[in-house]
């Protein structure tokens, strides 16, 4: 998502997200505003994954020399070209100014952004997945550029995702065991390996590992069944580095369901394993 602009005209991308292939951006038609020699454009992203680059430039060699280096990064298909050339006049070489600039390769790395080249400032904005990736884009684009060149950021770094917990890892899915005995399946094993870098961010906490049944069967049986499955992941997650005494463990059998037992997927959902904290 870039804009360009000559010092009395002006060259304009936007689009969603320069990290992703759905590159897209829109600017208004290349028409006289202000004066007769000022190109006033808009943008607003677009919703087709297409590049519209529109704007007024010099010439056209500078023309052709914006949609070619558009078309190398995003392929020719996707470059819809809106650009006008007018009598305007541009900074020296400005033509090859904004080729280094709309090639910079960590430009892709920025997400919701804009980039606007208006004669010889440079506003960059959007959003970098760190403090690092921001000052790797303003650095790649200001070291290839001349001293007469001014940029102006307005990068943010985006907000990190919240952090996955016990009940959200474990919210509608089921440590799964073999039937009728305490195995783990390999699903079964996977959500526990989940599991455990979280439980790892919480030294000191303690959690008792309740295993429940269904009502299928007797019920001191599947006490024994639900006592020996929380056991069981007891072990598994001791195996990986939490610590053995942080996990108490109790067997419910049936006697908690949390669904109707009179089906399939009601008894599914009571085949459980439960974490309870404790003080």
């Amino acid at each position: 998502m870039f804009r360009s602009h000559a010092i009395t005209g002006l060259l304009a991308l936007a689009c969603a997200s320069l990290a992703s292939t759905q590159v897209r951006a829109q600017t208004a038609p290349p028409a006289a505003a202000a004066a007769s020699d000022t190109a006033q454009v808009s943008t607003q992203p677009q919703s087709n994954g297409k590049v519209i680059a529109s704007g007024v430039v010099p010439d056209e060699s500078t023309r052709q020399a914006v949609l070619a280096q558009l078309r190398t990064q995003y392929g020719n298909d996707r470059v819809v070209d809106q650009l006008g050339v007018g009598n305007l006049v541009a900074p020296p070489k400005w033509s090859d100014s904004l080729q280094k600039i709309l090639g910079t390769p960590s430009l892709k790395r920025v997400s919701r952004g804009a980039l606007k080249v208006r004669g010889n400032v440079i506003e960059v904005s959007g959003e970098v997945e760190n403090e690092a990736t921001k000052q790797q884009v303003l650095s790649d684009i200001s070291t290839q550029l001349n001293p007469t060149y001014t940029v102006r950021s307005s990068l943010r770094v985006a907000a990190a995702p919240p952090a996955p917990t016990l009940d959200s890892t474990l919210a509608n899915r089921t440590i799964e065991f073999q039937p009728g005995n305490a195995l783990l399946t390999p699903n079964g094993q996977h959500l526990l390996d989940e599991l455990v870098p979280i439980l790892a961010k919480m030294p000191g906490k303690r959690f008792e590992v309740v295993g429940h049944t269904d009502s299928e069967g007797a019920r001191d049986a599947n006490i024994v069944l639900s006592a020996n499955r929380a056991n069981t992941v007891r072990q598994y997650l001791a195996a990986k580095g939490i610590p053995y005494a942080s996990l108490l463990t109790s067997g419910a059998g049936p006697d908690h369901p949390v669904a109707d037992n009179s089906t399939e997927e009601g008894r599914a959902r009571n085949r459980r394993i439960e974490f309870k904290p404790l003080p």
